[in-house]
């Protein structure tokens, strides 16, 4: 399995959106549990999340790809968690 990074702001209402749809996920799909999940505020991080290459939140990166960024729908964050596995 392949780490998850998730990098979010707490005010960023696409972010929310995206950590209510992953808790649809975890419920059908209790497996994806499993995966680490790194949640990174870039506001409280910066200088760690300006190591990566992204302009929108919420940013899904699986190991060291990026998979997802910007308005999330629960196909795309799915894909995610299914790429990880």
């Amino acid at each position: 399995m392949k780490d998850i990074k998730m990098f979010m702001m707490a005010t960023c209402p696409h972010c929310r959106r995206a950590l209510e749809l992953m808790d649809e996920i975890y419920a059908e799909h209790p497996e994806y549990k499993k995966i680490k999940l790194e949640k990174i505020d870039e506001n409280k991080d910066p200088d760690y999340a300006a190591k990566f290459d992204y302009y929108y939140v919420p940013t899904f990166y699986v190991g060291t790809e990026k998979l997802h960024e910007g308005v999330p729908s629960k196909e795309a964050i799915e894909r995610v968690f299914a790429a990880a596995v």
